[in-house]
């Protein structure tokens, strides 16, 4: 067994103080999101891990793409058919996180997701590669399959049958709007001492801002 207890690091790059926020968590997470991109943080700025409550009971959680956020929330999108659509359709209770190692910063939000309506997943899809559209209809996606070239072979002959043809986006594909009800932003801070401000959505559908004990 590989003892990891002296992996430490020193966290000194930011500050995050109540006098410096705004009232909305969605403000604060454009100013983080691109504040990101700029520094090149990670490879993908936009990757995010969604945990879901899966029909077995137990959480699971992968890495998936945000596409579009706004006033509203945050979009993915994914096969309705998959692990993660159908447990997503079972239980909207869903929870988001962003880790941005170079600028010390994580946000955790949690939400409920809900389809996008048809037209935002149609055009979304109509603007991906077809490369990428026919990825998504041939791949029946998180079923068990018998090897690779199962995939490969039914990726050819639906090339032959959509050449020269627009790729219309299956029903079962399509987006996910995660609404918030609790944004957490984390900023690493020396001696372990991180600042944790968390928004909650009231019942007046307004945003109460905390301070979290790190």
């Amino acid at each position: 067994m590989k003892d990891l207890s002296n992996y430490r690091k020193s966290y000194e790059k930011s500050e995050l103080l109540e006098n410096q926020i705004p009232e909305d968590p969605i403000n604060l997470f454009h100013k983080w999101f691109y504040e990101a991109e700029d520094l090149n943080a990670v490879d993908e700025v936009n990757a995010m891990t969604i945990t879901t409550i899966g029909l077995d009971g137990f959480p699971k959680a992968r890495v998936v793409l945000l596409k579009k956020f706004n006033e509203e929330g945050f979009i993915f999108y994914t096969n309705y058919n998959s692990e993660k659509g159908k447990a997503i359709l079972n239980n909207p209770n869903v929870c988001l996180s962003f880790f941005w190692p170079t600028v010390e910063r994580q946000i955790i939000i949690k939400g409920i997701a809900e389809k996008t309506a048809e037209n935002v997943s149609d055009n979304y899809f109509a603007s991906r590669p077809d490369g990428s559209k026919l990825g998504a209809i041939v791949s029946p996606q998180s079923e068990v399959i018998p090897n690779r070239e199962f995939l490969e072979e039914n990726l050819k002959q639906l090339e032959k049958e959509w050449e020269g043809k627009e790729i219309l986006r299956p029903a079962h594909w399509g987006g996910f709007l995660v609404r918030p009800v609790e944004v957490e932003f984390w900023q690493g801070r020396p001696n372990r001492l991180h600042d944790r401000i968390r928004y909650q959505l009231t019942d007046n559908y307004e945003w109460k801002i905390e301070r979290l004990s790190p």
